[in-house]
């Protein structure tokens, strides 16, 4: 393997050192999937993106995304913090709009103000409901905080997740996974990636918090999820959550394991379809090679 560059992002930050971390290595296209795999496990982070060549092909970068335990076909600080590096280090244009080619299709990232990026995901299937008994064991919690005037459901844009709806931030915080209850419900859970949210916040200047358990993927806890947040948003409008037409929210995540982050939603009904926007701000941190 010869040298490759890396390059270190912070995705869904407004500041350096929060949000949530990505590590890009670039010119991968020679790489096996087994070196791939063995890059994303020794650099630990709940994912690390691959770009496969600098030349787009059929008008997107080949790009593939790894957490230390398996490829993934789509996820979202991945598809931002890779756009952010093709803009910036491939293409020295901030304001060009970049496609990426991942499992689950073509990607595209849109840039804002030259500060914040947005993609739209796939449009959002919704899986079976799940028992609000089941899910208070695996979280932990008592089934009166859950919030049962909406269901717990599976919900996908790419990758799968269940949606808990939580009364209170109080709620939220006191969540503590029961990993032996989480792995025997995950034998057989379509979505066995958790999302659970709540009205209450940190900030007043947002709308939800939010956390995310991926404990199958070896993320005990996510700091920023992007595919996540794109699959509550379609929640929230399936659902009439905030009782309006369309979605366009600030949500907060990760502020309990010390990386504040900050994801933008929005979600709109357009030809009988829901269409799922996740916005975020992306930071270098470090540029280096692998060696």
């Amino acid at each position: 393997m010869v040298n490759l560059p890396l390059y270190l992002v912070d995705v869904f930050a407004d500041r350096k050192y929060a949000g949530n971390q990505l590590a890009v290595v670039a010119d991968a296209g020679d790489l096996s999937d087994s070196e791939m795999q063995a890059i994303a496990r020794e650099i630990n982070f709940s994912e690390t993106s691959f770009i496969l060549h600098r030349q787009p092909r059929n008008g997107g970068y080949d790009v593939r995304i790894f957490s230390p335990q398996k490829e993934l076909p789509f996820a979202g600080h991945p598809t931002l913090g890779t756009a952010f590096i093709i803009q910036k280090e491939f293409l020295k244009d901030s304001e060009k709009s970049i496609v990426l080619n991942l499992k689950v299709g073509q990607i595209r990232v849109n840039p804002q103000e030259s500060t914040l990026l947005w993609m739209q995901q796939n449009s959002p299937v919704f899986g079976q409901r799940l028992e609000g008994a089941t899910l208070g064991e695996v979280l932990n919690i008592d089934i009166e905080q859950i919030d049962l005037r909406f269901p717990i459901q599976e919900v996908s844009t790419g990758i799968p997740f269940t949606i808990v709806p939580l009364k209170t931030h109080e709620a939220l915080k006191g969540v503590r996974v029961n990993r032996e209850k989480y792995f025997e419900w995950a034998k057989s859970a379509q979505a066995p990636e958790i999302l659970i949210f709540c009205p209450g916040t940190y900030s007043p200047d947002n709308d939800l918090s939010v956390r995310v358990f991926a404990e199958c993927l070896g993320i005990p806890e996510d700091p920023a999820t992007g595919s996540a947040n794109g699959c509550l948003a379609a929640y929230l409008l399936e659902y009439d959550y905030f009782e309006g037409k369309s979605i366009d929210i600030r949500v907060e995540q990760g502020y309990e394991i010390g990386r504040p982050s900050l994801l933008f939603l929005k979600a709109q009904r357009k030809d009988g379809k829901i269409e799922v926007f996740v916005g975020g701000k992306v930071l270098m941190v470090a540029k280096g090679e692998l060696v």
